[in-house]
């Protein structure tokens, strides 16, 4: 049986920190009373409308009781890092960021995931993986299908005081289970099909959601979403992607029905073998990076991840690595940057670029929304 690990993932900490904002003690929509003293509970604020406040329970914040837990096999950190990020858009879809408050999962134990994430055996009845049959060759052995497991919980505020109104549950499938035949040895891989990836995080997906629904303190009016997401493999230069979600209702304990979701990922410049639903795109892209490397020769890579939904683009990340040392470089590259940016990308996306130098200290960071069409620009400096 794999080891789990435990540890912090502080992409999912970023992610909730940055979507609540500041403390809030108002007792108004935007939040709960900070004097409140008959439930103990804060909100964090609210920055925008896109974003979920967050809430403070006697003072701190809240994190949830199972953070850091994943398979030790998990060594593509793009894979958690848009699991979380792609659960919350998911969860956004069905508990509205003016209606809801966001919760990190109380019901999941670091325990209980541990075990859900482990294989069955005779002294765990709960796990979500398949008995290990003693085979170690490729096609032979039963694979870990079950990667991931993440809970965010939905509140609303009644009669001055937090009540649960919706849950989230992430489950992360492997594509591909990496595995060693002997402590210490070489590594070796099994790959695992659609079809069965789909069929076994629906087996998952309904002993889930049952055991859910035994929980104490979720009831049967609570809606549980349930987001199936394909883990991409360990040498993939993008994170993993959402294939399917469903929202159980009124009890059940089983569910019915799936929707599919169409999200993918890609990186530019894509790779030979990559086909993008739209070539515009990145030959947008190639014509900023050409634009910019004529004008800065010093840059040692422009980079980024891309983002589409029915494919359709949705947003994009840029990476640039200069080999800039003097601050006056660095600010006259920003600027340059924000003009060509605007100039050459698409409009109508959120679209963020980080500079970073050859030793990985950020040096400036760009970024507009979907409705802007000129750059928010910052250069990181010293005193």
């Amino acid at each position: 049986m794999k080891k789990i690990k435990i540890g912090l993932m502080l992409s999912f900490s970023l992610i909730v920190l940055a979507a609540c904002g500041n403390v809030a003690s108002s007792s108004g929509a935007s939040g709960i009373s900070k004097n409140n003293s008959s439930s103990g509970y804060q909100t964090t604020g609210q920055t925008s409308d896109s974003n979920y406040e967050g809430v403070i329970k006697s003072g701190k914040y809240l994190t949830s009781k199972s953070r850091g837990v994943a398979l030790t096999q998990n060594e593509n950190v793009l894979n958690l890092k848009s699991f979380e990020s792609g659960l919350l858009d998911l969860s956004k879809s069905q508990f509205a960021t003016n209606d809801y408050i966001f919760q990190e999962g109380q019901y999941l134990s670091k325990e209980t995931v541990q075990n859900w994430l482990s294989r069955e055996s005779g002294s765990n009845s709960e796990g979500l993986n398949p008995k290990d049959n003693g085979k170690t060759g490729e096609t032979e052995r039963n694979p870990m299908y079950v990667q991931q497991l993440e809970e965010q919980d939905f509140m609303t505020k009644k009669d001055n005081k937090m009540a649960l109104a919706g849950i989230s549950l992430g489950i992360g499938m492997n594509s591909v289970d990496y595995y060693q035949k002997e402590e210490y040895g070489a590594q070796y891989k099994t790959e695992i099909s659609d079809a069965t990836m789909k069929e076994k995080g629906k087996e998952a997906a309904n002993k889930v959601v049952a055991r859910f629904r035994k929980t104490k303190g979720v009831s049967d009016s609570v809606p549980i979403m349930v987001a199936m997401y394909k883990q991409a493999s360990n040498d993939s230069l993008v994170g993993g992607s959402f294939y399917a979600y469903a929202v159980n209702k009124n009890g059940k304990t089983t569910i019915d029905s799936w929707k599919d979701v169409s999200i993918t990922s890609y990186t530019f410049p894509t790779t030979s073998s990559a086909t993008t639903p739209n070539t515009n795109d990145e030959t947008t892209f190639t014509n900023f990076k050409t634009e910019v490397q004529s004008f800065f020769p010093n840059l040692a890579g422009v980079t980024a991840q891309v983002q589409y939904k029915n494919k359709a683009i949705t947003g994009m990340h840029i990476n640039i690595t200069s080999q800039f040392y003097g601050e006056t470089e660095i600010v006259s590259f920003t600027q340059y940057l924000a003009t060509t940016a605007a100039k050459y990308l698409a409009s109508g996306i959120p679209i963020d670029i980080t500079v970073k130098g050859s030793d990985g200290t950020i040096q400036s960071f760009l970024a507009k929304s979907a409705k802007d069409s000129s750059y928010y620009t910052h250069v990181f400096t010293s005193y």
